[in-house]
């Protein structure tokens, strides 16, 4: 049976800003049904892309073909709300035509996305704004759903609800977005754009980082056949791909190692009386409260949670919108008094508060001047760093410190914004929803610092694969006043959930009131490693040891640059050799990290 044919295909598209060519020759199609995620760096022209595909934006040069009768929709990052009153306008004005006689599918996708639908748009909130904007563009059934970065603001809940949506819908779906897991759950396709050329796999994202890692990996060993100097953008790609999944190899097992130790202290926590002076857990002591509770009229936000946070404690608070996050933060902080209970906070804390909503920059000052008024060093966690050099670890180019802040992109400005709030000295940091419209690379930045910050740290995040990279432990809080911590990641305290997230909008979803039980996972029956795995364990260190000097040897044969010219054999064989080599080195990495963490688990279980 022959394939049936794309209903919009798209080909040899260009678009330029001037002098700057956002991408020649692109090539893509769509079929009915696809799910599709449009990946890239930030500034790599996703956005400007999908807009073309919709015909909100035209291509300098483009041959395009729509199957006749095909509907798109197309939901911008920041859709305009201009000229309603409700949001159930808004919802509305999505149906084609008069849409007299269909109201009835707004109400029941208010209904889906829990809207407050008689709130003005210009007093909702963001996450409210968002749930109309999708309600306004899934209303008309489009055949091909567009979609820029639909969870910014969305708490977990309704990214699920969403989530659901795009699974059962028989249209096709292209979308934008930063968070990993939703990409992971709704996709099918990946097109990847990059530095200006449209690559396409017929798997979904969560392939997507070994795709990119082969595809760099075979650029460098294509150019230096062409015996010609690494481009600086293919260089930045491999350094920010294949070396930092090695380096997360380390931080995951280091993870694994403080979530162990979280759990240990919840328990300890359960068994002492938090009125007794403990010598060494109380010198350790950040913040110390007991029953505390927390109500605004009638309506109870915390009701008699009791907690200690340890130093080195990187805790993570997770719940729907208007579940109280930000009050418990300042209830913890002391920023906000409990109406019972106390809060003790530990001494010497020197303290950074992150809250993207709250935080300006000056757009008149360059971003030199924004972290570094006067002299070129700035004081970065106990160092100097010379503010280049700290300009280039949040992704700046040198060029840029010259730059005004009104000439940064949106991605930009937050990444400016956080290396502003992290060059703060703390050893307590806290932040506030940090991961807001950030980009994938800056996601990944903010992973690496967090990962290696020797501080404690409160985080509230609805980006559940972050949350996973950083957290030992989640304080939970289903909306209802009750309030509990999982010494784990968001997706293990997930699984233990007796009816997972409480989503808005979902009938029959009882609230959890008692605490899931603090094993992360069931260990197995034997409760000890078998004789092969301990072995393995012994052996694998060695193997790796030995395969990153071959590694090393080989890269320092294949840095002669005159080994192509004289013998192209010999240098083709040391090429194909070194991508084997590595991809053994990786492969020696993970198998051992499997076993340490199930010997971590094991153990723990004990």
């Amino acid at each position: 049976m022959p394939a049936e044919p794309p209903i919009y295909a798209i080909k040899g598209a260009e678009l330029s800003f001037g002098a700057n060519k956002l991408f020649s020759g692109v090539d893509l199609y769509i079929n009915r049904g696809d799910k599709i995620s449009l990946v890239g760096r930030n500034g790599s022209g996703k956005s400007t892309l999908l807009k073309v595909i919709s015909g909100v934006m035209e291509a300098d040069r483009a041959e395009i073909f729509i199957q006749p009768g095909i509907k798109i929709a197309y939901m911008p990052q920041e859709p305009d709300f201009s000229g309603f009153n409700t949001l159930r306008e808004v919802v509305l004005s999505g149906l084609p035509g008069s849409g007299h006689g269909e109201e009835y599918k707004a109400d029941i996708l208010i209904q889906q996305f829990a809207i407050a639908a008689e709130q003005n748009p210009a007093t909702a909130s963001g996450g409210e704004r968002r749930k109309a904007a999708l309600a306004k563009t899934l209303i008309g059934e489009p055949d091909i759903l567009l979609l820029d970065e639909p969870t910014n603001h969305l708490d977990i809940a309704a990214i699920e609800i969403l989530e659901d949506i795009i699974s059962q819908f028989k249209g096709a779906v292209v979308v934008i977005s930063h968070d990993r897991m939703f990409l992971k759950r709704v996709s099918q396709t990946t097109f990847w754009l990059d530095r200006g050329i449209m690559r396409r796999n017929n798997r979904g994202f969560q392939f997507f980082e070994e795709w990119q890692e082969q595809v760099i990996e075979q650029e460098i060993i294509e150019q230096k056949n062409l015996n010609k100097k690494l481009e600086e953008e293919t260089e930045w790609l491999h350094k920010g791909v294949t070396a930092r999944r090695r380096r997360n190899q380390g931080r995951l097992r280091r993870l694994q190692q403080l979530r162990i130790e979280r759990r240990e202290q919840m328990k300890q926590i359960g068994k002492i009386d938090l009125n007794v002076e403990e010598g060494d857990f109380r010198s350790k002591m950040v913040i110390e409260a007991k029953n505390i509770s927390k109500a605004f009229g009638a309506r109870i936000i915390v009701k008699e949670f009791s907690t200690r946070v340890i130093k080195g404690n990187k805790i993570g608070i997770v719940g729907p919108n208007g579940a109280g996050k930000t009050t418990l933060i300042k209830l913890l902080t002391k920023r906000l008094a409990p109406d019972s209970g106390f809060v003790r906070i530990g001494k010497n804390l020197e303290e950074a508060y992150f809250d993207q909503n709250r935080m300006s920059l000056d757009p008149k000052k360059t971003l030199w001047q924004t972290l570094c008024d006067k002299g070129d060093h700035i004081l970065v966690r106990g160092s100097y760093r010379h503010v280049v050099a700290y300009l280039k670890d949040f992704l700046f180019r040198p060029d840029q410190a010259h730059c005004p802040v009104s000439a940064l992109s949106g991605g930009e400005k937050n990444r400016l914004m956080l290396a502003v709030a992290l060059a703060q000295p703390s050893n307590f940091l806290v932040l506030d929803e940090p991961t807001n419209d950030l980009d994938m690379d800056t996601l990944d930045l903010l992973q690496e610092v967090l990962s290696d910050y020797e501080g404690t740290l409160l985080v509230v995040s609805h980006d559940r694969d972050f949350l996973d990279r950083i957290v030992t432990s989640v304080i939970y809080m289903p909306g209802d006043g009750t309030v509990y911590e999982h010494a784990g990641s968001y997706s293990e305290l997930l699984e233990k959930l007796p009816n997972k997230t409480p989503a808005a909008g979902r009938e029959n979803k009882k609230v959890p009131t008692k605490a899931p039980t603090p094993d992360a996972s069931q260990p197995s029956k034997t409760a000890k490693l078998s004789y092969n795995q301990q072995r393995l364990l012994d052996v694998l260190p060695q193997t790796a040891a030995k395969l990153e000097a071959e590694i090393a040897g080989i890269e320092q044969k294949l840095g002669d640059a005159d080994l192509y010219a004289r013998n192209r054999e010999e240098f083709d064989r040391l090429s194909l050799s070194l991508v084997q080599k590595q991809k053994e080195l990786e492969d020696t990495e993970n198998r051992w990290l499997e076993i340490q963490m199930l010997k971590e688990e094991l153990e723990a279980a004990k």
